[in-house]
């Protein structure tokens, strides 16, 4: 029975801190990562701290906005299959219900200029919480000159031409997964070097 109650309580704090976080962030699924970051990491300690990069990547590539996809993942690991569900939802109803009433009341919100200026510090906000969220990671990251070469290479890719996104995250896989291989052949050569010696 005990049991049974300390798992409803934790389906509940899942769905609560997620749900707090679809409430309380704008600016889409980026400026959403640092409070991830904070209530899953320092506040629950649900995640550790080396692996939310790792669950951020996966969740990026995997389809569908980051944060829903984040929400999956950690609450899977956080309570199963109930904990996924209820995160998902967490992070989804407030964006979804805040959306359908400015949808309604659209037309009348757009005219008013106290929107328009509302929406654009709202904007210079979100800018502020993306930048903040890769200062933060970038401190996490390990860097080998592969890893930097790739990174400037994608951002000169994505800035200057007109190549989808898809094919330089899908071209960093590839080549992450080869400079792997290569280290890995590397080792077991080394290893069988040695032996022989």
């Amino acid at each position: 029975m005990k049991e049974k109650n300390d798992y409803r309580e934790k389906l509940l704090t899942v769905f609560i801190t997620f749900f707090k976080i679809g409430l309380f962030t704008f600016g889409g699924g980026y400026a959403m990562i640092p409070l991830i970051e904070y209530e899953t990491v320092e506040r629950h300690h649900w995640i550790e701290s080396k692996d939310i990069l790792d669950i951020f990547a996966i969740a990026e590539a995997t389809p569908g906005v980051i944060a829903v996809n984040t929400a999956t993942f950690v609450g899977y690991k956080v309570a199963g299959f109930w904990g996924s569900l209820l995160a998902t939802l967490g992070v989804v109803i407030p964006s979804l219900t805040i959306i359908s009433i400015i949808a309604l009341f659209f037309e009348q919100f757009q005219s008013l200029e106290w929107v328009g200026y509302a929406f654009k510090g709202v904007r210079a906000g979100v800018i502020v919480l993306i930048l903040g969220a890769v200062v933060k990671m970038a401190k996490k990251g390990t860097y080998t000159p592969l890893t930097v070469l790739i990174l400037v290479l994608a951002f000169g890719l994505a800035s200057f031409t007109d190549i989808n996104v898809i094919y330089l995250l899908l071209g960093g896989a590839v080549t992450g997964l080869i400079y792997q291989l290569w280290c890995s052949n590397k080792q077991i050569t080394k290893k069988n070097d040695e032996v022989e010696k």
